[in-house]
């Protein structure tokens, strides 16, 4: 089996690559977060960097966005099991385990629209609304500080 890996630890003396390896595979949900970055659904293959700095830079964006990622997905799952509640997924069946991918799909369809100067936001369904709930006052307010809720 092969494995490329990165690290800006130059020095052998301070990280083998034996190391690296073996410090990757302990952290299995490393891949699967990366994972979405691979999505197409979220466009990373179309952006390209040539400068190292530029690439440490593209990485620490990915990592974060990753790490808001996992947190917001965390958050749901947890409140949704702490109120015994749950959300659909795409086949329409109940789940306290739902992806932020699926949750992320699911808001494409919300937006603030402008009508007569007076913001609404459309599509805002009573389920967005309840997951809007699930994952906390700051994100409620980004969508139903609009609504006046």
């Amino acid at each position: 089996m092969r494995f490329i890996l990165a690290t800006n630890i130059l020095d052998n003396n301070l990280l083998t690559d034996r190391e690296v390896l073996s410090e990757y595979k302990a952290q299995q949900s490393n891949e699967r977060g990366f994972r979405f970055i691979k999505d197409p659904l979220f466009f990373t293959s179309s952006v390209f960097v040539k400068k190292p700095e530029r690439v440490e830079a593209i990485s620490m964006i990915m990592g974060l966005c990753l790490l808001v990622y996992n947190l917001a997905q965390r958050k749901l799952r947890q409140q949704l099991d702490a109120t015994n509640e749950g959300v659909k997924n795409q086949v329409k069946k109940l789940t306290n385990k739902p992806t932020m991918r699926w949750i992320f799909q699911m808001f494409q369809a919300v937006h603030l629209v402008m009508i007569d100067g007076e913001k609404q936001v459309s599509n805002l369904t009573q389920e967005r609304q309840d997951i809007l709930k699930h994952l906390g006052e700051y994100c409620g307010q980004y969508y139903l500080g609009f609504l006046g809720g």
